[in-house]
Parts: C-alpha cells; sequence; structure tokens
C-alpha cells in the first residue's frame, strides 16, 4: 500500500450515522422497560445503529481476525518465551486449541490467522501467507521496519477487514500472536502519549525482576535513540512496533472504512485501536473495547480512547481471547433491540413515564 493510498482510505471513512442513532434512542425509549434499565447494552445497540445505518441489527457471523509476527527485540532478552512460540501458537490457533480459539469455536465464531512476520518457513495451509518480512529489526538498536513495510503490513490489515465485509462477516474482533511484542506495543504506546515507560510496561507473558528491569530499560533506551514522533503514528510503528501491529492498525481502519463493528482485544490490541484512531478520530466510533486487560497500560490507552470495556475479567492472555466474549454481548444488546416489546405492543400504559423521559433521565454515552 502506498502512502496516497492510504490518505484515500483516511478520507474515505465516514463518521457514524447520527440519524441512525437517534432512531435507535427513540426505540429504546419505546421500549417496555424504565428508561435507561438496561444500561450500557442499550448504549451498545445505539452505537451499532450508527455503525450499520439500521435500528435492528444481528450478528450472526462474527470473525477474529489474527495477526502472527515475531519481533527482533526479543534478542534483548525481554520475553520469557523463546521465538519460535509464535509460529507454534499461530498453528494451535488453526486446531481451536489455543484460548482465543477455543473460545472462538464454542460461540461460533470464525478464526482467520496470516501470517505477517513469523521468523520462520511456515508450513501450514491454514495459515494465510501474508509475510512482509521475517521478523522486525531489533528496535534496540535500529528502526523495527521501513516506512513501506508498515503501510505494507496494514494494507494486510485492510484487505482481511474488507474480504470479511465480502463474505457477510458482520462483526471483527482484532487479535495476535507474536513474542517480544507486549514491549513493542509499550514502546508505542509511550511514545504516542508519553507517558511514562513505567506506566506502560508490564511482565507480559511473565518475566523476572531482572527481565522486567532489562524491558524497561530497552523501551527507554529505543525511544531515546530513535526519538518517534508522536504525532505520526506511521514514524511510530516504524520506529518501535512490530508488523502484529501495523496489521492490526489496518484492522482497525477497514472495519471503520467497511461500516463494522471492530472488536478490540486486550493491550496490544487497543494500542493498534489508538494507532488507527490517531490516524483518523472516526475510527473511535467503530470499536467497542472487549475486555479491560489486566496488562499495565491499558486503562491509560482506554482513556486515551475514551471507551469503556465490556467486560472485566483480570484476563491478559491476549490472541483476540476476549472477541467472542464480547460478541456475546453484542449480540445481547441486539436480541434486546430487535426482541422486546414497547409499551404499546406489551398494552402497558405508560403515561407515568411521561416526566421521566422529559427530563431525559438517562444519557447515551457515545464517542
Amino acid at each position: 500500500m502506498t502512502l496516497k493510498e492510504l490518505q484515500k482510505i483516511l478520507t474515505s471513512i465516514a463518521p457514524a450515522d447520527r440519524e441512525a442513532m437517534d432512531r435507535a434512542k427513540k426505540r429504546q425509549a419505546e421500549l417496555a422497560k424504565p428508561p435507561g434499565s438496561l444500561g450500557k447494552l442499550e448504549d451498545m445497540s445505539i452505537r451499532l445503529a450508527g455503525i450499520t445505518g439500521q435500528v435492528r441489527n444481528q450478528l450472526e457471523s462474527c470473525r477474529i481476525l489474527v495477526f502472527a509476527a515475531d519481533n527482533g527485540v526479543i534478542a534483548e532478552g525481554v520475553s520469557s518465551s523463546p521465538e519460535s512460540v509464535t509460529l507454534s501458537q499461530a498453528v494451535n490457533m488453526t486446531r481451536h486449541i489455543t484460548g482465543m480459539s477455543a473460545l472462538a469455536r464454542y460461540f461460533g465464531n470464525s478464526v482467520v490467522v496470516a501470517d505477517v512476520g513469523i521468523n520462520a518457513e511456515v508450513r501450514c495451509p491454514a495459515i494465510l501467507n501474508r509475510k512482509i518480512r521475517r521478523s522486525t529489526r531489533n528496535l534496540a538498536k535500529e528502526p523495527a521496519l521501513t516506512r513501506q513495510e508498515v503501510l505494507d503490513a496494514m494494507g494486510v490489515g485492510l484487505e482481511l477487514a474488507g474480504q470479511a465485509k465480502e463474505e457477510g462477516v458482520q462483526a471483527i474482533g482484532v487479535g495476535e500472536m507474536g513474542i517480544g511484542n507486549t514491549t513493542t506495543s509499550s514502546a508505542v504506546l509511550a511514545a504516542l502519549t508519553g507517558a511514562a515507560v513505567e506506566q506502560v510496561t508490564g511482565r507480559g507473558g511473565g518475566l523476572t525482576d531482572q527481565g522486567f528491569a532489562t524491558k524497561k530499560r530497552v523501551i527507554e533506551s529505543a525511544l531515546a535513540l530513535h526519538r518517534p514522533d508522536p504525532e505520526d503514528p506511521l514514524d511510530v510503528l516504524s520506529k518501535v512496533g512490530g508488523l502484529d501491529l501495523a496489521a492490526m492498525t489496518g484492522a482497525f481502519l477497514g472495519c471503520a472504512l467497511h461500516r463494522i463493528p471492530g472488536v478490540v482485544d486486550g493491550f496490544i490490541s487497543i494500542v493498534a485501536a489508538l494507532c488507527a484512531c490517531r490516524l483518523c478520530p472516526r475510527v473511535r466510533e467503530y470499536l467497542f473495547l472487549s475486555h479491560a486487560s489486566y496488562e499495565v497500560g491499558y486503562q491509560l490507552a482506554a482513556r486515551e480512547l475514551g471507551l469503556d470495556a465490556c467486560l472485566l475479567l483480570e484476563m491478559r492472555l491476549g490472541e483476540g481471547s476476549g472477541c467472542p466474549l464480547a460478541f456475546q454481548i453484542l449480540k445481547g444488546a441486539c436480541a434486546v433491540m430487535c426482541g422486546m416489546g414497547t409499551f404499546q405492543e406489551a398494552a402497558i400504559d405508560d403515561d407515568y413515564l411521561e416526566e421521566i423521559r422529559a427530563a431525559d433521565s438517562y444519557t447515551v454515552v457515545l464517542p
């Protein structure tokens, strides 16, 4: 993908349909229940209307896009897991035996795994070959990627989101697999927000005290070495990011471009979502946060986006594991809008609610 093509895509992303949201809010007020009594389910149903342009929605087909890539920075001792785990788990996702894929299979969600930068020859036909290069460069010593490599990875995410739309998918979750990607995500988040490395860096998959100290030192040194421009997400991703992050950023852009709800997983996923929103703030209107990750830095990213998570489960697995659970919550929001009767249909005199409605006692918080 070229920069010109990206710019065209960014200008093509439309805001949410406010007229549809107004109609959805009106229907919520007519449903046979006290105003606001279904809380965030009401908010979700109204936001979904803004995304699709329809008051009544169905999310029968949900898909998780997983982008797998390795990170050269693991040479610095920032991960407790060997690089080979990236390929192993990517393959295991196609076998439905990882945490994410087990949940997805249980709930009937499709999963697409794409290799955008695994540092090995991948011989699993179920994994899409979209490899940009084998691993990133070691960001402790040189920029992780070129600007063109970032654009190419973003193009993969956009491609797969568009393909999902063509195949009738109605909601997309975005996940990843890549040893060392909490290091790159922490570096990107620190660069974008100016937050201290300590505030955005956790132990990832598990590190000793020495390994954790090394991880923070490596991130601080890389930021000082490369000085990524916080106003330019492409610069940040190229200098201290990863191929998985770039592809996920493209996927979130694709969700907004094709007016599909985009479900954010955990820490790595929310950092990619933030990159997408920095490129085009309107993307935020198309996003739902699946769960509040227990990983350090997640809450900062969520505050930057101004969005609340659907679930609080103290999860920090990644992979896209929160997405199947969030899909079910969103389906519940759709069921309320589609299946509940109005006061008139239920033969209930709702005159007693006139004063409450006039006061607009419940406010839907929208992006």
